[in-house]
C-alpha cells in the first residue's frame, strides 16, 4: 500500500482518480490546487504525486516546482494528468522536475502501473 496525493480542481476527476487508487489498496490524500497540495505533501509524506496541471490559486507546474524545494518533495516521484499535449508544457513540466506525464481520460490500468513502477 502506497500513500499517494491526488491533485485536481475537477472534483468528478479527482474522485475518479482517486477511486481508481483507493480500490487497489492504496492510501490517498486528495487536494483541489497547488497550494493545498503543498500543505498535504508536508503533513502525509506521499509516496507519489499525481497532479493536474490547470487548476486555480497554483497550477501543476508552480506545485511542482515549489515541492521540488521542499525536503519531501526532493525525489519524490511527480506525474502530471492533463489533457494539455503541447510540447512546451511538457519541456517546462521536465524543467520543473515532474517525473512523468499523462494525459485525461486516463487509463486506470496505466496509472496503477506506473504508480507501482515507481514507487
Amino acid at each position: 500500500m502506497k500513500r499517494i496525493l491526488a491533485v485536481d480542481d475537477a472534483v468528478s476527476l479527482r474522485n475518479m482518480l482517486c477511486d481508481c487508487l483507493r480500490g487497489a489498496g492504496h492510501d490517498v490524500y486528495e487536494a483541489g490546487n497547488g497550494q493545498e497540495a503543498l500543505d498535504q505533501l508536508k503533513a502525509h509524506k506521499p509516496d507519489i504525486v499525481i497532479t493536474d496541471l490547470t487548476m486555480p490559486v497554483m497550477d501543476g507546474l508552480d506545485f511542482i516546482e515549489a515541492a521540488r524545494k521542499e525536503p519531501e518533495g526532493q525525489g519524490l516521484p511527480m506525474l502530471l494528468l492533463t489533457t494539455e499535449t503541447a510540447d512546451r508544457l511538457k519541456q517546462r513540466a521536465r524543467a520543473v522536475g515532474a517525473t512523468g506525464w499523462l494525459t485525461k481520460p486516463f487509463d486506470p490500468d496505466q496509472v496503477l502501473k506506473l504508480v507501482d513502477q515507481l514507487t
